[in-house]
């Protein structure tokens, strides 16, 4: 039996290409007034202007007045921590110890992994977040939790489970033939199944001693297609620390380096205080990051350099980093962004800042092949953007003149109440209206 055409009225906004210099991202942009995109077995069949539309069904879903956009995609975020956002007044090492760990100490339990797992991703879907590379803990369960539930909708999910044997509460520790075997099964179980993937989790440098990191090392090499997801460079005493704890490596990054575990498929996370020789290793390697600007500011860790990874060459994803990062909302994020570049004296354009969080960040993640934006055989992925959800956005909606002061509207003063609905693999399966997920 030949699968249905799903149609959809709106307007559309995306990027055709990936870019390697900011002053190309306006010319690959695309915008239609008015449009319509047609889906077939969970892909996008095409987008078309709707004054030159090929025959549609009987049916055609109007969605006028609203604005869709590709699904965003987090490139960092911690799940387990969602239940302790927004955690007061400490920095980086000691947030971890105070925070951070006796929260993961609960995911021992498959029953509170898969409650939380469920809990996390009806917020990611009620932010307009379609797909995210994700740490779980240190747990074998968490992981099993949070891919089961993507896995009941079909989303595309990257994750993995926290690797580490030091400087964590014994409870969160295991010994590197533990994390190898743990991780290894975590692999065979989850990894291509469906739309999700695996990825090697090392906490950070200072939870890793240098017999993990040889069997991450490992691991990468008997499984050369998983992610590697890990932290660097995040706040200055951590840098010290790992310094102090390598000094036979030339800095943060050289201890992943030197256990092969840059290259295309690593993302790290923050990125804030590298050297030069760090930002060329990450160019040369075809490493990518992740930025995280409400983190970077709520942990006090410092400011992101996006201009850097411009004349660098390294490719940037958007992470909100929950839960050291205060929101799960991509517009938000992309609003504090926003703020992070003026205080370095960079115009971050709402151009740049959709792009990052749409088919940037699916580079930076190597899925653009798969998701980022609306070209024919891309799977269906996207957020319906209800632009005016309040008076004070109705007014400034009112005074906007363009697509650009449009979406910068909607990064600066935006928030999940703009989310209308979420689109998964052609479905859409979370409603504003309804306010849930729908299986």
């Amino acid at each position: 039996m030949p699968s249905e055409i799903t149609a959809l009225r709106a307007s559309f906004f995306d990027f055709t290409g990936v870019v390697s210099r900011p002053e190309e991202i306006a010319d690959r942009a695309r915008y239609l007034e008015d449009g319509v995109l047609l889906l077939e077995a969970g892909r996008i069949v095409g987008l078309y202007a709707w004054d030159a539309r090929p025959p549609l069904p009987d049916e055609v879903i109007d969605l006028r007045g609203r604005l869709i956009v590709p699904g965003f995609i987090d490139t960092h975020i911690h799940y387990p921590q969602t239940e302790m956002i927004g955690a007061y007044g400490e920095q980086l090492l000691e947030w971890l110890n105070h925070y951070t760990f006796p929260v993961e100490s609960q995911y021992h339990c498959p029953d509170h992994a898969a409650t939380m797992s469920e809990f996390f991703l009806q917020q990611l879907l009620a932010n307009g977040t379609t797909s995210a590379l994700v740490f779980g803990t240190v747990h074998p369960q968490s992981v099993d939790a949070l891919f089961s539930a993507a896995d009941a909708i079909n989303m595309r999910m990257i994750a993995g489970k926290v690797m580490m044997d030091r400087h964590a509460p014994d409870a969160l520790l295991e010994t590197p033939e533990q994390s190898y075997a743990d991780t290894r099964a975590l692999i065979a179980r989850w990894h291509g199944r469906g739309r999700l993937s695996y990825a090697l989790t090392p906490r950070f440098a200072p939870t890793s001693s240098s017999a993990l990191l040889e069997k991450v090392q490992q691991l990468r090499q008997e499984f050369p297609d998983v992610w590697l997801h890990t932290h660097l460079s995040e706040n200055p005493q951590e840098v010290a620390w790992v310094k102090a704890l390598f000094p036979e490596r030339q800095g943060y990054l050289d201890v992943y380096h030197h256990h092969q575990l840059t290259g295309r498929r690593s993302l790290f996370a923050h990125c804030l205080h590298l050297d030069d020789r760090e930002w060329q290793c990450l160019h040369e390697t075809d490493s990518a990051i992740a930025f995280c600007p409400t983190s970077n500011l709520f942990l006090g860790s410092g400011l992101f350099n996006l201009k850097r990874s411009w004349e660098q060459g390294v490719k940037t994803g958007i992470g909100t980093d929950v839960g050291a990062g205060t929101t799960f909302n991509m517009l938000q994020t992309l609003g504090e962004a926003y703020k992070v570049g003026q205080l370095q004296q960079y115009r971050l354009s709402a151009a740049e800042a959709f792009y990052h969080a749409t088919l940037g960040g699916a580079c930076a993640l190597d899925l653009h092949d798969h998701i980022g934006n609306f070209s024919a055989g891309k799977e269906a992925d996207f957020v319906v953007i209800d632009p005016a959800v309040s008076p004070l956005q109705r007014l400034r909606l009112s005074h906007s003149k363009d697509i650009w002061e449009q979406l910068f509207m909607l990064m600066t003063l935006g928030d999940d109440r703009n989310i209308a609905q979420t689109w998964i693999n052609g479905r859409a399966v979370w409603s504003r209206d309804a306010g849930c997920t729908q299986r």
